[in-house]
């Protein structure tokens, strides 16, 4: 039982690796979060906040948005998520499409990442919109679909359909970690991969 020696290129594998990929987080925050009918808030929060622990883990870089806080028209990123996210800046903006705004389409091109792991609320707005965007510019698109949401089961589903059909893959929170830890082997992340998994991951 040995693991293939040297390990694939992280940087050009056609899979998510801690070296070829970004994790984008957009608009959770309270209002949009009391707003999600597709699927439970507090399982949502729970997943989203795995997200986030998987990224810090990997060390991938992570892009944080916001809607409308300088306004005073919304509330900063929910506690359990910003804990998460110490030392992240956040790039709050008016416009719901996240790729129309100049320091957020401006941190994404920074992070020099062609495979974008995607997550926002709503996911048939605020996730579709730069997801597409995305893809048009020639990003791989990843959206996690079990720590997004809607205001409907519908809307949801249908706007995960637009961006199939648009070129995203479709990715889940265990997926997700599975996919960057890969190998047992690799002792450096294991024992914070098992927690995420099976500690934190509990069927819900």
């Amino acid at each position: 039982m040995a693991s293939i020696t040297p390990i694939r290129n992280p940087k050009n594998d056609h899979l998510l690796t801690p070296d070829n990929s970004a994790l984008i987080i957009i608009d959770y925050q309270p209002v949009q979060v009391s707003s999600i009918k597709s699927m439970d808030q507090d399982w949502l929060v729970t997943q989203i906040v795995r997200v986030a622990k998987t990224a810090r883990l990997y060390h991938l870089p992570i892009i944080l948005s916001t809607v409308n806080v300088a306004t005073g028209r919304n509330k900063e990123t929910i506690a359990p998520l910003k804990e998460q996210l110490k030392g992240v800046p956040s790039y709050d903006r008016t416009s719901i499409n996240a790729w129309e705004d100049k320091e957020f389409l401006e941190a994404v091109k920074a992070a020099n990442r062609k495979k974008l792991i995607m997550t926002a609320l709503w996911t048939e707005a605020c996730l579709t919109f730069p997801a597409i965007d995305a893809l048009k510019e020639g990003y791989e698109v990843f959206p996690v679909v079990d720590a997004v949401g809607g205001t409907s089961v519908e809307a949801h589903a249908t706007a995960l359909r637009r961006m199939e059909q648009a070129g995203a893959q479709a990715i889940s929170v265990n997926q997700l970690i599975c996919e960057l830890q890969r190998d047992w082997n690799r002792d450096a992340t294991v024992d914070g991969f098992a927690e995420v998994l099976f500690k934190e991951g509990k069927i819900h």
